[in-house]
């Protein structure tokens, strides 16, 4: 009995583990699992949190700052000190040793220091600002590549199961025409070339289709690690390659603005240039006086024995507050240098901007181009198909009949087989252009 419940249970346990590990998604809803989910989506998450820390980090250092401090000393043996003689009625010339204070001393006592003027500090509140904006683009540039991983690791695995699946129906209808062909052949009625060359075909496709199969099992993982699942994770997709192409055909996306202003990697460009001229704000930050102020208080007790912890040990207190200011005079010109520096490097920073205004304003032209080429692509390639899949039914239907050959029906044959896979490679690409030109232009909303 106690087998029996044990069985049940592992049973009950596999069946749970097994749904756990199973999913099924739109691709809409692949992209939103990823961008929770994918290793580095997470990790820009946890980038902005931490230049968000920084950036209070950096504030926080011109606020108020309070430490304490409890200090005891004990005497193993107390320091000697000589006073003249004549003081205690001596010879003068004559020294007589003494010892001043207790055995044993406590203080404790609390310090409040205040940042009052600082160059350098206000400039790095200036960069924490940018540190963090640098984050939240870098995050937003993460998103946008996990986001097109995602839509092609799906179109892969779409473009996998339908390549499959067509494979699996020629290879299905091939042996159907090489049966009635060896049929024909067997009784006379035929060449026996004619079924050695559906032979050839046959074989091709089957090595073909185990290719297929391996493929498909990498697409699958592949698209697990994009979406952040384990490898071996069991999922299933809702939609399906044609779909999926028509809704991604949109020439409204062609007529879009060029301006990069809003390309992501224009922001994060811009965000350097503005880290370099913030780097030369501090340098000359550096010609700035520094101020700050203090107050401090605290207690003093002494004792001859440990009774710092009684009711009745005396205590005297203490408090003073004070300014000091600290002023850059001369650096023998390192200071000059260090601007001179900062200076050049702003002017680095210039010319790599307008390099990638330039880079961009190709890249979205070029990424237009190649959209625009894959809808066409589609169009031309559906058209192929429907005339490749008339051609070799007439050439089928004049094999059969004996009118044309064996060899011709072959051609007809692969030229069908071709069509078949570039037309599916056609409706991928629309799906992968139009998500590389997306990306690029930054014109998803999440």
């Amino acid at each position: 009995m106690k087998h029996i419940i044990y069985l049940i249970g592992f049973l009950f346990t596999t069946i749970t583990f097994g749904q756990e590990n199973s999913y099924s998604f739109t691709l809409q809803e692949a992209i939103d699992f990823a961008l929770e989910n994918n290793r580095n989506a997470k990790n820009a998450i946890r980038d902005v949190k931490i230049a968000e820390k920084e950036k209070w980090e950096t504030t926080a250092t011109g606020l108020p700052q309070i430490n304490g401090n409890i200090d005891y000393q004990n005497w193993i043996k107390q320091q000697i000190s000589l006073l003249p003689g004549e003081i205690a009625g001596g010879e003068p010339g004559t020294f007589v040793p003494v010892t001043f204070g207790t055995q044993q001393s406590m203080v404790a006592g609390a310090t409040l220091n205040q940042l009052l003027f600082d160059g350098s500090y206000l400039v790095g509140l200036q960069a924490a600002k940018v540190y963090l904006l640098i984050s939240e683009n870098s995050k937003v540039k993460t998103d946008l590549e996990v986001r097109k991983a995602v839509i092609n690791a799906y179109g892969n695995v779409l473009l996998a199961d339908e390549s499959l699946t067509i494979v699996e129906n020629n290879i299905a209808v091939l042996e159907k025409n090489l049966n009635e062909t060896t049929k024909i052949y067997e009784n006379g009625l035929g060449e026996e070339e004619s079924v050695e060359q559906l032979q050839i075909t046959l074989t091709s496709l089957k090595s073909y289709l185990n290719n297929n199969i391996r493929l498909k099992d990498l697409a699958y993982k592949m698209f697990n690690i994009t979406l952040g699942l384990d490898v071996n994770s069991i999922t299933t997709l809702s939609d399906d390659l044609e779909t999926l192409t028509l809704q991604n055909i949109s020439l409204d996306l062609l007529n879009t603005d060029d301006s990069v202003e809003n390309a992501i990697d224009y922001r994060i460009a811009s965000n350097y240039m503005e880290t370099q001229e913030l780097l030369l704000k501090l340098e000359k930050s550096a010609y700035l006086p520094r101020l700050n102020g203090f107050v401090t208080a605290g207690y003093n007790g002494f004792s001859e024995e440990f009774t710092f912890a009684n009711n009745n040990q005396n205590w005297f207190g203490q408090a003073q507050f004070g300014v000091s200011m600290n002023i850059p005079i001369f650096s023998s010109g390192l200071r000059r240098a260090s601007v001179q520096r900062a200076k050049i490097e702003v002017a680095k920073a210039e010319e790599e901007l307008t390099e990638v205004e330039q880079q961009l304003q190709f890249q979205i032209a070029n990424a237009k181009s190649a959209y625009q080429f894959a809808i066409d692509d589609y169009s031309n390639k559906k058209e192929n198909l429907n005339l490749a899949e008339r051609i070799e039914a007439k050439n089928e239907t004049k094999f059969f009949e004996g009118i044309a050959t064996s060899f011709e029906l072959r051609q007809a044959q692969t030229q069908l087989y071709t069509a078949q896979q570039e037309y599916l490679q056609a409706m991928f690409n629309v799906i992968a252009k139009k998500a590389e030109l997306e990306t690029i232009l930054n014109t998803v909303n999440y």
